[in-house]
């Protein structure tokens, strides 16, 4: 993965090799600024000069993708055609908290709603006072959009940013070059089958709907078959493995099915229901993309076919980093095969004095202040423990503890009881969890996709 660096004025600079990053620290010409991502301020230098670089997002419901990518154009002499070169620099999946908010803000609503039937004396329920303002968004949606938001803005104090790529649209009937093209070309474009197919595996969540088969290739299946009378509709297709696909032939749903009313019912009622990652991120798309207008920078955009299209024909393995890296009009992908730092946004805290049982009485209080001995829930730290049970170094995030003694999350499975005085602090809690993810050359992440 590439090294973030900064000159001595805290301007970016082009990232570097992890090699160049180790020998600068060796010699005393750069300091660690951050661990994650990790960034250099080099001591002897002033500017200097960058090469373009773009960054690619792949918005999603619960993930967003990041790929930071240097762009080059190589061109043929005899035909005169140019390519798109990308070159892989920094990958990041930002996993969003928008289930956890949506629910915090339910148990609120159930605890108001208690205390009001219980003719207490508090408030009474308000109504039509509280008008929203153009371009509201739910605060599970608004989060989504400002930690996305919050992470352009941070890669481009590390990296010198030229222009951004974004997936707008997430299922488009056909989205083609020529904007001309009509008829039989654009039913038969390249992108042909891309975009439904695409819409059909998130609605099916990527696996058989008579069997429930994952990690098998799927085969789009008419839930009215075709010879009778059956559309090619979105509503009217889902997923079937090739022995599902084969057994139920031209036979009606009902008939295949009659002797599992459950599924049957199940099927016929998702194939109405709409796609609800779907609508979450064409909520938050155009906000997105006009807040991202507003940085000055070059913002082009993509389908979800489109995606796909790129990324099956480049054979890159399906995920979320590597999804935004196949963003837009992509020709060559290089050096995509690097780990990716995942990115789980925590929260800071709560404003709550106390915990609650299910019946929601309080529980025991928290404490008044959020530091102990130097150190607050969420900063990452290294634990040197040099004897009993839990000797050894541990490395993660911390859970402070009035009385001293903290919980260390590390990659391995959280260690409790570890005292303050072992604890050497790395870096600040800025409301995000990190961990590396391996290189995405699993077998399973190409059947994925």
């Amino acid at each position: 993965m590439a090294v973030f660096v900064l000159d001595k004025q805290k301007h970016p600079l082009m990232p570097c090799t992890e090699k160049r990053a180790r020998l600068l620290l060796e010699r005393g010409r750069a300091v660690v600024v951050r661990l994650a991502p990790f960034t250099l301020r080099l001591k002897d230098r002033i500017g200097g000069a960058v090469q373009p670089l773009r960054l690619k997002l792949d918005p999603g419901s619960r993930v967003t993708g990041l790929a930071l990518v240097r762009e080059s154009e190589t061109g043929d002499a005899d035909t005169g055609a140019v390519e798109r070169l990308e070159h892989g620099l920094w990958f990041g999946e930002l996993v969003h908290r928008g289930q956890a908010i949506r629910e915090a803000l339910t148990l609120r609503r159930h605890y108001r709603r208690a205390r009001r039937s219980r003719k207490t004396h508090y408030r009474a329920p308000r109504v039509l006072n509280r008008p929203r303002r153009e371009g509201w968004l739910p605060p599970s949606l608004q989060h989504r959009l400002d930690t996305t938001l919050n992470w352009v803005e941070r890669l481009r104090r590390l990296a010198p940013i030229t222009a951004l790529s974004q997936e707008l649209v997430r299922f488009d009937t056909q989205a083609l070059q020529n904007p001309e093209i009509s008829g039989v070309e654009y039913q038969q474009g390249e992108l042909a089958g891309y975009e439904v197919r695409e819409y059909l595996l998130e609605m099916w969540h990527r696996s058989c709907a008579y069997c429930g088969a994952t990690n098998v290739p799927l085969e789009i299946e008419h839930i009215v078959p075709r010879a009778k009378g059956g559309s090619d509709r979105a509503s009217n297709l889902t997923l079937a493995c090739r022995p599902c696909n084969q057994r139920k032939g031209s036979r009606s749903i009902e008939d295949f099915l009659q002797r599992q009313p459950v599924r049957l019912h199940q099927i016929q009622a998702q194939a109405r229901a709409p796609l609800q990652d779907a609508a979450a991120v064409n909520a938050t798309r155009w906000a997105l993309l006009n807040a991202l207008q507003t940085t000055g920078l070059a913002v082009e955009t993509g389908s979800g076919g489109r995606t796909k299209f790129n990324r099956t024909r480049l054979d890159i393995p399906k995920t979320h980093a590597l999804d935004a890296a196949c963003v837009g009009a992509v020709d060559q992908v290089r050096d995509w095969n690097r780990p990716v730092l995942a990115i789980r946004a925590t929260g800071r805290g709560a404003y709550r004095r106390t915990r609650t049982f299910n019946n929601g009485f309080p529980r025991g209080y928290l404490m008044r202040h959020k530091r102990v001995h130097g150190f607050q829930t969420g900063d990452w730290v290294s634990a040197v423990v040099p004897t009993g049970k839990k000797a050894g170094v541990h490395i993660g995030r911390v859970a402070v503890r009035q009385t001293g003694s903290f919980n260390i999350q590390a990659p391995a499975g959280t260690v409790q009881g570890i005292a303050y005085r072992h604890c050497c602090l790395i870096q600040r809690a800025d409301g995000y969890g990190y961990a590396f993810q391996p290189k995405p050359d699993t077998e399973e992440a190409r059947r994925a996709a």
